[in-house]
């Protein structure tokens, strides 16, 4: 950003101008620092998924590159969908923002892009909505392919000293296992290399982000398609969820809770009669198959 500095002076009364200077704060420095939060705790929790300690040695920590390499590339091209499809719509974005969550299993809770005008038309609207999760999700699939190469076939030792906590997976991953890895012997299980790990995450959070609810990239979708569908949806979402924390996993709880306040009605773009198109209809339910094949109900298996 530049700016210029011009000062009054009062006695001889006229202007003084120092001319151009650059702006101490670039416009970007939230971004960047953010990024730079995200990679360090990324790179940690990918460290420790190897047994490494990523504290007592560089070595140790650069073991944690490939989990986080690859989550944060999967999330960066979402997002970058998002944000070229905005750009294309002449809709005013920011870059992506990366959240670093040090003390969780996975180092992030993702990354999001901030729209600063309205979208104009229905057709923005599929396309914006549907370009993160479907960029996303190209990465995702080539990650968890290429991880689950690197992965092993391990037996499965319960032990009250080692924790078991097998994963859920959904049709397409577990389709990849197939091709991949084939049929798995009498109590062994694959122990996921982290790149797959990151592939696994991807697909289920682009699965997350297709849920048709408010204003996730699947809920700008269901809108465009159709505001009644939408609203009924927005209706039902909390028993949904709450039905699906009794039945498949107790995360769906905390959704339920954030639903309150990110599952909200969904604003009209400036044209809401524009009607969407075949090549919208196809983007549509493209969109829909990924969910459909990257859900997972029960993401976690307690045993």
């Amino acid at each position: 950003m530049l700016y210029r500095r011009i000062i009054i002076d009062a006695k001889n009364g006229f202007f003084k101008d120092y001319g151009a200077e650059t702006a101490k704060r670039s416009p970007y420095r939230t971004n960047i620092i953010l990024f730079i939060a995200t990679l360090i705790s990324t790179t940690v929790m990918g460290a420790l998924m190897t047994g490494a300690n990523p504290f007592t040695s560089f070595s140790g920590l650069a073991k944690g590159l490939p989990y986080s390499l690859t989550i944060l590339s999967i999330l960066g091209v979402h997002e970058f969908g998002h944000y070229f499809a905005a750009r294309y719509w002449k809709v005013r974005a920011t870059l992506p923002y990366f959240i670093p969550f040090p003390f969780s299993a996975v180092g992030t809770m993702g990354a999001v892009i901030k729209l600063k005008s309205s979208i104009p038309n229905k057709k923005a609207l599929i396309d914006i909505g549907a370009a993160g999760p479907i960029a996303g999700f190209v990465v995702a699939v080539a990650a968890s392919a290429i991880g689950l190469h690197m992965s092993e076939i391990v037996a499965v030792q319960p032990s009250e000293s080692v924790l078991y906590l097998p994963l859920g997976e959904s049709l397409l991953f577990k389709s990849l296992s197939f091709f991949i890895i084939g049929t798995l012997p009498e109590n062994t299980d694959v122990m996921l290399h982290p790149v797959a790990f990151a592939g696994w995450l991807g697909l289920f959070v682009t699965a997350l982000n297709l849920i048709p609810f408010g204003q996730l990239d699947g809920g700008h979708i269901m809108f465009a398609i159709s505001p009644r569908l939408h609203e009924l949806f927005r209706k039902i979402r909390i028993p949904l969820l709450l039905l699906m924390g009794l039945t498949f996993w107790t995360g769906w709880y905390v959704w339920a809770v954030l639903m309150l306040f990110f599952g909200s009605a969904h604003p009209n773009p400036d044209n809401i009669y524009t009607e969407i198109g075949p090549l919208r209809k196809v983007i549509a339910v493209t969109a829909t198959i990924i969910f459909i094949l990257c859900m997972i109900p029960a993401p976690v298996l307690f045993q």
